[in-house]
């Protein structure tokens, strides 16, 4: 009866042991939970306070980028103008000193007005075209007044003796008959064979080559220009008299 009393002191002491560490357990458990709300608490409290920091922050990038964007379109719109600058100032001093920079200059003017044409946002765009369209039109003008100089310039009559000396030998005058064309004996052979000479035409330079590109540059940038027409006028007058008198000393 003794050892049942002690051992149910026992199992008694242990049930309390195991209580008080339960309500410990408990009371440990509660605090962890308190601090965890706190700490939920603390970091709701932090967001809320960060969250104006993090839109100022995306503005900011935003705006940046924004910038970048701007700087980028306003660099490509002053390399323009600067080009516009540097064309107008080569077109003011006239295509005699340096054609091909003349050239570059119009081909650049040209290239403006695209650009602008596509950017009619810009506030200036069209003061811009209109000041590079008008530019144009006299740089054309001082174009079509530098290949009818040069044409006329390398234009000369051509004198007989040159003329004859593009002829087949067949075909020359001859000098021991001035009042045959063709001496007897050439015009044997030629009919001994009749077209042995068609190839011994030789053509006859009448431009020097080295020109032959500079006139062809400058017509080129008047047809561009629409300026078909004119350049037709300024080639038939300069050339058919030239022509006109390269037959009157034939004939004469």
């Amino acid at each position: 009866m003794i050892v049942a009393v002690s051992g149910m002191d026992s199992l008694g002491e242990r049930a309390a042991k195991m209580r008080e560490a339960l309500q410990k357990s408990q009371t440990i458990t509660d605090n962890v939970v308190t601090i965890l709300g706190s700490f939920d608490s603390r970091l709701s409290v932090l967001e809320t306070a960060m969250r104006p920091t993090q839109i100022r922050t995306h503005a900011i990038r935003k705006a940046h980028e924004n910038i970048d964007k701007t700087l980028k379109a306003a660099e490509v719109i002053l390399t323009q103008f600067d080009a516009s600058r540097q064309a107008e100032a080569k077109i003011l001093k006239g295509p005699h000193e340096d054609l091909e920079s003349y050239l570059e200059a119009i081909n650049q003017l040209r290239s403006n007005i695209r650009f602008f044409s596509g950017n009619k946002g810009f506030k200036s765009s069209d003061a811009v075209i209109n000041n590079a369209n008008t530019l144009l039109t006299k740089a054309i003008s001082k174009l079509e007044d530098e290949f009818k100089q040069l044409l006329a310039l390398y234009s000369k009559p051509v004198e007989p003796d040159r003329l004859f000396e593009c002829l087949p030998e067949s075909m020359r005058p001859s000098s021991e008959s001035p009042g045959n064309q063709f001496s007897g004996k050439n015009h044997h052979h030629e009919h001994q064979n009749g077209t042995s000479e068609i190839g011994g035409f030789k053509h006859l330079t009448l431009i020097p080559p080295r020109i032959l590109p500079l006139l062809h540059d400058l017509a080129l940038q008047m047809v561009q220009a629409g300026n078909q027409q004119q350049l037709l006028r300024i080639y038939r007058d300069t050339r058919s008299s030239v022509l006109e008198e390269s037959l009157r000393k034939l004939g004469s």
